[in-house]
């Protein structure tokens, strides 16, 4: 097909166009070799810039030179140089900058391990692993409440909430206790013993206080992850549920009212909340199931 469209083009005069369509190959390509193009380097495309890239460079090193504040990046570099009378394009001047190693550093990326779980934080017994975390809301007197809260990772139960104007260690404990008079029936030494609580690095979860209660009540500290909150998605996906059906839908006059409130809605969730997973069984039935027949949900 080549040989006869040459062959062709040679017997009567043909466009260059048609030529080129035909061997499908740019024109561009048969300009440069016939102009001698194979020997002279590309270049970029378009009109030159008014300030050449080593001008350019030389003023942009002045500016980063003595600068008066450290650290300062491309875009304040081109805001330096528009001062001065120097006027490049923003993108130029940060490839410019990067091709020469001039760019301001940036944080050093830590190395955290693992971003995400395997897939496996529910479990297939009750009182195997329980999460923990806290969030926040706002009272009619003007005051912040934080709520502290106990579930179970299998049976989706609330085990224990309680809310606080003060958000440390102490009460963050106080849905602990509850969650263990509400599975063992009481508060003592080594009564979770085997049980794993997960929760993440709030400064209330990590304290000393905390992690101690935790040894004598027999627990193992199971911490997610750093900026990993999937690794406690259980109790994340509840605070959403909470503040869907109570938090966002009411108002507390005090911090008595809220906690009033969170009891009440903790025996309504436990007792009539349907639970997808397990076939929408509210999370006391699946207990109750669990514990008589010994199988997975």
């Amino acid at each position: 097909m080549i040989r006869e469209a040459v062959a062709a083009s040679l017997v009567r005069p043909t466009a260059l166009v048609s030529v080129c369509d035909e061997l499908r190959i740019p024109r561009s390509t048969v300009y440069a070799r016939r102009d001698g193009g194979d020997s002279v380097p590309l270049q970029k495309r378009g009109p030159k810039p008014l300030v050449p890239d080593s001008d350019l460079l030389l003023a942009i090193r002045e500016v980063l030179t003595d600068p008066p504040f450290m650290g300062e990046g491309y875009r304040k570099v081109y805001a330096r140089l528009r001062y001065r009378g120097t006027r490049a394009d923003v993108e130029r001047i940060r490839l410019l900058m990067r091709e020469h190693d001039l760019q301001a550093p940036g944080k050093p990326r830590r190395t955290l391990g693992p971003r995400t779980h395997d897939g496996t934080i529910t479990t297939m017994v009750p009182d195997e692993m329980w999460g923990t975390d806290a969030t926040a809301t706002m009272l009619l007197d003007g005051q912040q409440a934080t709520i502290f809260g106990i579930y179970d990772h299998c049976t989706c139960e609330l085990l224990g909430i309680h809310a606080a104007l003060k958000a440390d260690r102490y009460e963050a404990i106080v849905p602990l206790h509850q969650a263990c008079r509400a599975s063992f029936g009481g508060v003592g030494k080594a009564i979770a013993s085997g049980l794993k609580l997960r929760h993440d690095n709030g400064s209330q979860f990590i304290s000393r206080a905390f992690q101690a209660e935790l040894r004598f009540l027999g627990m193992d500290s199971s911490p997610s992850f750093v900026r990993a909150p999937e690794g406690n998605g259980c109790i994340e996906r509840f605070w959403r549920t909470l503040k869907e059906q109570l938090l966002w839908l009411h108002t507390f006059a005090n911090i008595e009212d809220l906690n009033q409130a969170l009891q009440e809605f903790r025996d309504l969730y436990n007792h009539q909340w349907l639970i997808e997973r397990h076939n929408h069984r509210p999370p006391a039935v699946v207990r109750q199931d669990l514990l008589g027949t010994g199988a997975a949900a």
